[in-house]
C-alpha cells in the first residue's frame, strides 16, 4: 500500500455519533496486539499473529502512516480503518491506472453486531470524499466473509469482479462518492 496523496495527516479527529477515528496513539499498542492475535479477527485474513511475536515486534507507539485511523469508543480502541493505495502490482483495479484507494477495516470481535463498523467506515468514507472529491474507493473481501459481505452492501459498494486468490473466493467492489448535480 502506498499513501493517498496530498492529504494533510493526520487530520482532526472524526467524530459520529458514537465514535471517534483518530490517528494510533501508544495507549492503542495493548488493543492493536489483541486485534492481530485474534483467531476470529484472522479468520479470513490467513490466521492470526502470534501474540508472543506481536509483543516483540510492534512499536511501543504504533507508526502514523496516513490512511490509518483508529476507531475508539468510550475512550477505548475498539478497532481500526485504512483508506490506502492499492499498488499497482495488484492484479485487479477499476481505475486505468491503478492506485486507487481500498478501504479496510478489522474490529475487536466483542465490537462486532452493534454496527459501528458501519458508522466508523461511513464517517472514513464521507472523509475521503471531501479531501479526495471524486475518487473512488475499493473494497476487497473473501465471499465467504458474511459480515464484510453483508457491509460492503450497506456501504453502498457495487460488485467489479470475484476472483479466486490466497486459495478462496474473493470480492471486489467499488464505492463512487455522490456528486451533487447542478
Amino acid at each position: 500500500m502506498t499513501e493517498l496523496g496530498p492529504v494533510a495527516w493526520p487530520p482532526a479527529p472524526i467524530r459520529t455519533e458514537r465514535l471517534v477515528l483518530r490517528a494510533p496513539e501508544a495507549r492503542d499498542r495493548a488493543a492493536f496486539i489483541e486485534l492481530f492475535a485474534s483467531p476470529e479477527v484472522g479468520t479470513y485474513l490467513g490466521g492470526p499473529r502470534p501474540r508472543d511475536e506481536l509483543e516483540r515486534t510492534l512499536p511501543e507507539a504504533p507508526e502514523r502512516r496516513p490512511g490509518i485511523f483508529v476507531i475508539e469508543l468510550d475512550g477505548a480502541m475498539i478497532g481500526t480503518i485504512e483508506l490506502n493505495r492499492r499498488d499497482a502490482e495488484r492484479r485487479s483495479h477499476v481505475r486505468l491506472d491503478a492506485g486507487e484507494a481500498e478501504l479496510g477495516y478489522l474490529l475487536l470481535p466483542e465490537a462486532w453486531g452493534h454496527g459501528y463498523a458501519t458508522e466508523a467506515c461511513e464517517a472514513a468514507l464521507g472523509w475521503f470524499a471531501d479531501v479526495l472529491p471524486g475518487e473512488p474507493v475499493v473494497l476487497c473481501t473473501q465471499t465467504a466473509n458474511d459480515r464484510s459481505m453483508r457491509l460492503a452492501a450497506k456501504l453502498g459498494f457495487t460488485e467489479v469482479q470475484r476472483y479466486e486468490a490466497w486459495g478462496a473466493k474473493q470480492w471486489m467492489g467499488v464505492w463512487s462518492p455522490v456528486t451533487p448535480s447542478r
